[in-house]
C-alpha cells in the first residue's frame, strides 16, 4: 500500500519562512541605526560607560537553588497539564502521576538526608561551640 504524502505545504511554508527572515535581515540592515563612539565596542556594545568588572562569584549554593527551581518549575508544569487532561488520562494517568510525585519526594528526602538543601549555618553546631565556650570561662 502506497500513500501519497504532499509536501506542497511543507515547501511552501519553508520558502514563506525563509523569504521573511530574508526580509527581516534585509529591512534592519537599511533600516537601522548606525553610530559608532568611543564605548561602542565595550561590554555589551550599547556605548554605556561600563561601571566594573562582569565576572562577580557566586556561592555553589546559588546554582543549586536555580536548578531546584528549574526543576520544580517543570513539574509544576507537568502536574498542570495531567490536571488539565486529568479526566481523558483515567486511572492509568493518576497512578503515572503518582509514580512521578513519589520519585520527587523520595529525591527530596535522600537530598535533605545529604545536607544538599542545607545553605545556612548549622544551628546544633553553633549551639555546641556556643556551650564549649561557655564551659571555657572561669
Amino acid at each position: 500500500m502506497e500513500q501519497n504524502i504532499s509536501l506542497t505545504p511543507f515547501i511552501v511554508f519553508v520558502i514563506i519562512t525563509v523569504a521573511l527572515v530574508g526580509i527581516m535581515i534585509v529591512l534592519s540592515y537599511f533600516l537601522g541605526e548606525r553610530h559608532k563612539e568611543k564605548t561602542t565596542d565595550d561590554a555589551f556594545e550599547s556605548g554605556i560607560i561600563p561601571t566594573g568588572d562582569a565576572r562577580l562569584r557566586f556561592s555553589s549554593s546559588f546554582y543549586i537553588i536555580a536548578m531546584f527551581f528549574v526543576i520544580f518549575d517543570l513539574d509544576a508544569a507537568f502536574i498542570f497539564l495531567w490536571a488539565v487532561s486529568f479526566r481523558e488520562l483515567g486511572l492509568p494517568g493518576y497512578i503515572g502521576v503518582f509514580i512521578f510525585i513519589a520519585i520527587l519526594m523520595v529525591l527530596l528526602i535522600y537530598e535533605l538526608s545529604i545536607g544538599a538543601i542545607d545553605f545556612g549555618p548549622n544551628g546544633k553546631k553553633i549551639l555546641k561551640s556556643k556551650n564549649k565556650f561557655k564551659s571555657s570561662l572561669p
